[in-house]
């Protein structure tokens, strides 16, 4: 819900986890202030093969703790994900929105074999209070008129790149769709940190250590943010 400078959104996931299968269900109801956006920073997530990824934005507020959006497959009680089933209709696509500390950290506390990189974006802030204003309307959106996920032209990012008007998308890239490589497109426009060379900035952007460290602390995402490239000693951009 949109009224000004206020923007409320509804189920808000904020679950307490104790395991991967074990946690408690949070859905939240939170209202942000559009002029206490300070930056977006770009979670890009692995769990196997290097060119096949999984991108969250995550958006960071001066006065409450980051909104991430992940947007990726419905999917009801009892049914796992299929590639070739994410080629025919078999899920419906979502836009969740969830506390950072939730949907990053059962990534790199929780599940066995994933790793995380965190990014800062380089935006204006102009910008980036348009990139989190098309996440709000993608996920109204959905919530209108259900849409099909699918693997190859509406997936976890081909979805992100056409919430954009046509006339304003970066022009195609493969790696768009073979997303592992994702983060090395983003250093080569100048989208993130580029002091040093790549290989560099994506050795010390892995979080999963900082993130263990951190554990359910309520500064989690200011500590994972420390020391990172981009982001000021205190965590912030």
């Amino acid at each position: 819900e949109v009224e000004g400078d206020v923007v409320t959104v509804h189920n808000i996931r904020n679950c307490d986890y104790r395991s991967v299968s074990d946690y408690t269900v949070r859905w939240e109801t939170r209202a942000y202030r559009l002029s206490r956006l300070t930056g977006v920073s770009l979670a890009i997530t692995y769990w196997g093969s290097p060119y096949m990824a999984h991108p969250i934005a995550s958006f960071e507020f001066a006065d409450m703790p980051p909104l991430a959006f992940s947007i990726e497959t419905r999917k009801e009680v009892g049914e796992g994900y299929s590639a070739i089933g994410g080629l025919y209709r078999q899920f419906e696509l979502v836009c969740l929105a969830a506390d950072e500390r939730d949907v990053l950290r059962v990534r790199t506390n929780y599940r066995e074999g994933e790793d995380v990189y965190l990014y800062h974006l380089n935006m204006k802030l102009e910008a980036v209070r348009e990139r989190f204003m098309e996440y709000v309307a993608t996920m109204n959106g959905i919530r209108e008129m259900p849409r099909w996920y699918n693997a190859v032209t509406t997936n976890c990012t081909t979805a992100i790149r056409a919430q954009r008007p046509a006339a304003e998308r970066l022009p195609w890239d493969w790696r768009v769709l073979v997303n592992g490589y994702g983060d090395e497109m983003l250093y080569e426009l100048g989208a993130i940190d580029r002091g040093m060379p790549f290989g560099e900035l994506r050795a010390k952007s892995r979080i999963n250590g900082v993130a263990r460290e951190a554990g359910d602390a309520p500064d989690f995402s200011v500590r994972i943010r420390a020391g990172l490239p981009g982001y000021g000693g205190a965590g912030r951009p």
